[in-house]
């Protein structure tokens, strides 16, 4: 993996070139291993939590990773495009927009013993600047390229907070065309419905039923592109223990193997149908 600043990352991806990478300022990576119609992105994969924070927080380490998207990176890491944040969303959520990314309160807890300083605020704003000018830079040589790019947004959630059933995969699609790309999103819950699990667990999707897709990494892209979808997917987060802290790298395992091959056939479908 090389380390490189967002300009040296924009030129290779100017010049198309292969390469895996991580920010000097160590916020994001990305790898790309071939030039395909279809990006995989973990936002919210992150823990890191810059160490003058620390003393200031009042949420725990564990409070944060309790509303991170733990291992979604591992989830979609095999295949070509992989797109993943390295900072917890404590620091600055990248599926906020830019005048809320930084919090003040979380879930409902106020997050700092003090207000955050302005100086602060822009350090982490500096990060999330990067991360979007690199978005931006990668959907456009995509388009392109190719005509479209289909986008998979990979997130997850707690569902014991829940009182009543929730589905394992849920897709957000309130700030996506549905008319013109409503029968392929019904393809895609189709799909990951079918997806088979380890020990018995029910795979069961549904769209707008928990989380209606209204995360601003899948509103910067539709705005600035149209002919790019994004598959806003959260997968309930029945590969951990949430209140345990466990991680069962089992079933990371079989969904990562699971969705190499059904992102590869849906983003196929994608192509030929709307290139």
């Amino acid at each position: 993996m090389l380390k490189l600043s967002v300009e040296q990352i924009i030129q290779k991806i100017d010049d198309e070139d292969i390469f895996e990478a991580v920010c000097t300022d160590y916020s994001f990576t990305l790898k790309i291993e071939e030039y395909v119609p279809y990006v995989c992105a973990a936002i919210h994969d992150g823990h890191q939590f810059r160490k003058e924070l620390w003393s200031n927080c009042l949420h725990t380490e564990y409070d944060r990773w309790f509303e991170e998207d733990p291992a979604t990176k591992q989830m979609i890491q095999s295949n070509p495009i992989v797109l993943a944040g390295c900072d917890s969303r404590f620091e600055y959520d990248l599926n906020r927009d830019p005048e809320n990314a930084v919090f003040d309160t979380a879930w409902g807890k106020q997050l700092w013993k003090e207000p955050l300083s302005k100086e602060l605020k822009i350090t982490s704003l500096k990060k999330y600047e990067s991360f979007y000018k690199i978005v931006e830079a990668l959907i456009t040589k995509i388009e392109n390229k190719f005509g479209v790019c289909l986008i998979f947004d990979m997130h997850s959630y707690n569902w014991k907070r829940w009182d009543r059933e929730v589905p394992t995969f849920n897709l957000g699609t309130s700030n996506v065309d549905n008319n013109r790309f409503g029968g392929f999103i019904e393809n895609w819950r189709t799909s990951l419905s079918q997806m088979k699990l380890p020990h018995e667990i029910k795979s069961t999707s549904k769209i707008n039923d928990t989380f209606q897709g209204n995360g601003y990494f899948l509103k910067f892209i539709t705005s600035k592109f149209q002919n790019s979808l994004v598959l806003a997917t959260e997968v309930k987060k029945i590969y951990c223990d949430e209140l345990e802290q466990v991680i069962y790298l089992e079933i990371v395992a079989e969904i990562e193997k699971s969705l190499k091959t059904k992102i590869k056939k849906h983003a196929k479908e994608f192509y030929k149908e709307f290139s």
